[in-house]
C-alpha cells in the first residue's frame, strides 16, 4: 500500500510540473569547467599542484584577511545592496563615478548580468572561437547565437572580431584582454580602433580579468560615458580573492540603471565586501604579487626552453606552453594530472595544443619544474 502511494505521488509530481524553458530543453547538459574537486572525486586522483585555474596561490592581502575576519561576526546580516563604499574607493582609484560603476558576485556572474541585460533569444554574439566558455555559456543560456572568429597566431582577431559582429548584426562583441586562454595582450591603440570600428547598437563587452598584469602604461583609457563599451573586473586574480566571489564593471550611468533592474541585489555579501575594500587600500600587496607572478612567467619561460617547448608571451599570471600537437598536450595533462598537477588544456583548435599552467609560488613552481622535466621526454612525438 506504502508503495503504491509513492507511487501515485510522484506520478501527480511528474504530471503536474511545467516543461522546461525551450532554452533550457535545447542545451547540452554540460558545464564550462568540471572543477578539480570534482575531477579528484571522479578519478579518485588527489591534487597537490593546483595550477590549473589561475587562482592566485599567493592569497589575499594580510590587511583583507583581517577585515573579512572582522565582517564575519556581522555576518548574520545582509551586505550593502549599494557596496556605497566599495564603489567609492573603486571610482577614486579609477577617476570614474560611483554611478558608473556595478559590483557583481564575481566576473562570472557580471557577464551574465550584461548578457541578460542586451539579449533577446535570437541575438547574435561575435566573440573568438575558443575564448572563455563560461560567457558562451551565458549567451546560449538567453537563447543567444554565437558567432566566433578563429584566433590569428594565438591573438584575438580585431579586425575579424568587427568583422563578424557587422555581418551578424550582432548586439554584443566580448573580447577578453588580456586573452584568457592564451595569456596575449592588445594595447589601447589597437582597442582604440577596435572600438571606433564598432557597428552601431553593438556593445564592446572586455573582459578584463588579468589587466592588472599588462603594462599599465598600455592599458586603454577607461571611458564610463562612452554607452557602447562595458569593462569588466575582478578581485580573483591579483587580489587573490577568487573563492570570495566579487567583481565589478564600468559603464555608462543609464546602463547601470538598467542593471539594476535585474540584479541580484544582496548578491555581494558582507565579508566579500570588507575584503576587497581592504585589498585596495593594500596597494603595496598587490604590487609585489604582480612582480612575484612576473618572475614566475621568467622561470616558466627558461624551463620551457630547457625542455626545447615554447610559451605564449603572457600578460597574465598563466602561461600557456605550447606542445606543439594536441594530443601531446594532452598526454601532458593526462600524466602531470596522475602526478598530483592540476593544470588545463583548451578545448577548441589550434589552441588545444597549448598546457596552460598558474604561476604557483616558488616551491610550486620547482616541484611543478621537476615533474615537467620528468615527463616531457615520455610524451608522443
Amino acid at each position: 500500500m506504502k508503495k503504491n502511494i509513492i507511487k501515485a505521488e510522484q506520478e501527480v509530481l511528474q504530471a503536474t510540473r511545467p516543461p522546461f524553458s525551450k532554452i533550457v530543453t535545447n542545451l547540452p547538459p554540460t558545464v564550462p569547467f568540471v572543477p578539480p574537486e570534482e575531477m579528484e572525486r571522479r578519478t579518485g586522483q588527489s591534487i597537490h599542484l593546483r595550477l590549473g585555474a589561475n587562482e592566485s596561490n599567493y592569497g589575499m592581502s594580510p590587511k583583507a584577511r583581517q577585515a573579512m575576519e572582522q565582517a564575519v561576526s556581522e555576518s548574520y546580516l545582509y551586505g550593502d545592496a549599494t557596496t556605497y563604499h566599495l564603489r567609492r574607493k573603486l571610482a577614486d582609484i579609477h577617476d570614474v563615478d560611483p554611478d558608473q560603476i556595478i559590483l557583481g558576485s564575481g566576473l562570472d556572474d557580471l557577464l551574465g548580468l550584461i548578457v541578460r541585460t542586451f539579449l533577446d533569444p535570437g541575438d547574435s554574439v561575435t566573440t573568438s572561437l575558443g575564448g572563455y566558455p563560461t560567457f558562451n555559456f551565458h549567451v546560449q543560456g538567453y537563447g543567444g547565437i554565437l558567432h566566433t572568429v578563429p584566433y590569428q597566431d594565438f591573438r584575438n582577431d580585431l579586425e575579424g572580431l568587427a568583422q563578424k559582429a557587422r555581418e551578424t548584426n550582432s548586439r554584443i562583441l566580448y573580447l577578453a584582454n588580456p586573452d584568457n586562454p592564451t595569456g596575449s595582450w592588445w594595447e589601447a591603440d589597437a582597442i582604440s580602433k577596435l572600438r571606433d570600428s564598432l557597428p552601431d547598437g553593438c556593445l564592446l563587452l572586455m573582459d578584463e580579468a588579468y589587466v592588472d598584469f599588462a603594462p599599465a602604461d598600455t592599458v586603454w583609457p577607461i571611458d564610463p560615458t562612452d554607452s557602447q563599451v562595458i569593462r569588466a573586473r575582478t578581485f580573483s586574480k591579483s587580489h587573490g580573492m577568487a573563492g570570495t566571489r566579487i567583481g565589478y564593471a564600468f559603464a555608462d550611468k543609464e546602463t547601470i540603471q538598467a542593471f539594476d533592474k535585474v540584479r541580484n541585489h544582496f548578491g555581494v555579501n558582507r565579508i566579500a565586501q570588507a575584503g576587497a575594500l581592504a585589498s585596495l587600500q593594500d596597494t603595496d600587496f598587490q604590487r609585489d604579487i604582480i612582480h612575484a607572478v612576473s618572475v614566475g612567467k621568467e622561470e616558466y619561460a627558461t624551463l620551457a626552453t630547457e625542455l626545447g617547448i615554447t610559451t605564449l608571451p603572457s600578460f597574465t599570471n598563466f602561461v600557456a606552453f605550447d606542445m606543439g600537437t594536441p594530443e601531446r598536450a594532452t598526454a601532458a595533462m593526462d600524466t602531470l594530472w596522475n602526478r598530483g598537477v592540476f593544470t588545463r588544456v583548451p578545448g577548441a583548435p589550434p589552441l588545444n595544443r597549448l598546457l596552460r599552467v598558474s604561476v604557483g609560488r616558488p616551491e610550486e613552481r620547482q616541484e611543478f619544474a621537476q615533474i615537467f622535466g620528468d615527463i616531457v621526454p615520455t610524451l608522443p612525438k
